[in-house]
């Protein structure tokens, strides 16, 4: 599974101001944080959880981890999910980390670590012996493009606002079906992408 969060609007915030103040309220405009759970073999949305925009997104990666039914092998995210709780979360899963580190990331102190951090240590060590890029591709980091395409098919296709003014149910129920919506569309037929050389 590979995750990535998004920003959608909330429909009306910001409607019916005079255009004199508009300017100054665009940084104030209220938004909920979508974060999608992508199958990287069928492509297909596992995994969908809404929250408020002041709360982070690596506090949720379990939430989305349970939504998941059946074997995880795999679970990758981008730096913003490079915490203690996502790796022990997805070692408990039974699933292999696959998330880059923080550029300023050390190894642990300690001589016998615990298992999440004995992991990432590991990757700490491959890739200051082989380079960041080559642990991307050999561990499969590169499949987060995957999570990446969803948003934006998302935001494409069902917009970037969400209509429903309430959070706790209706919000939450808009995004559940939209995903539902997209999942539909991956089962009918997915885009098939080729390169066409420059002449």
């Amino acid at each position: 599974m590979v995750i990535d969060t998004t920003g959608l609007k909330v429909f009306g915030a910001g409607n019916g101001m005079s255009a004199s103040i508009a300017w100054d309220a665009v940084a104030v405009v209220p938004k909920e944080r979508l974060h999608l759970g992508v199958d990287q073999e069928t492509k297909k949305i596992v995994a969908v959880d809404l929250t408020p925009s002041n709360i982070h997104d690596s506090s949720h990666l379990p939430v989305m981890l349970d939504q998941v039914m059946g074997e995880v092998s795999q679970a990758s995210g981008d730096r913003a999910y490079d915490t203690w709780r996502c790796y022990q979360s997805i070692l408990a899963r039974g699933a292999v980390p696959t998330i880059p580190p923080r550029r300023n990331a050390r190894l642990s102190a300690v001589k016998d670590p615990p298992s999440f951090k004995a992991v990432r240590d590991a990757v700490l060590c491959c890739i200051k012996s082989k380079g960041r890029y080559p642990w991307r591709t050999s561990s499969g980091a590169t499949r987060q493009s995957l999570a990446e395409n969803a948003v934006s098919r998302f935001k494409a296709l069902v917009g970037v606002q969400l209509m429903s003014r309430r959070f706790d149910t209706q919000q939450v129920v808009e995004a559940m079906v939209k995903c539902r919506v997209l999942n539909r569309m991956a089962a009918l037929e997915m885009p098939k992408s080729k390169r066409i050389p420059v002449v």
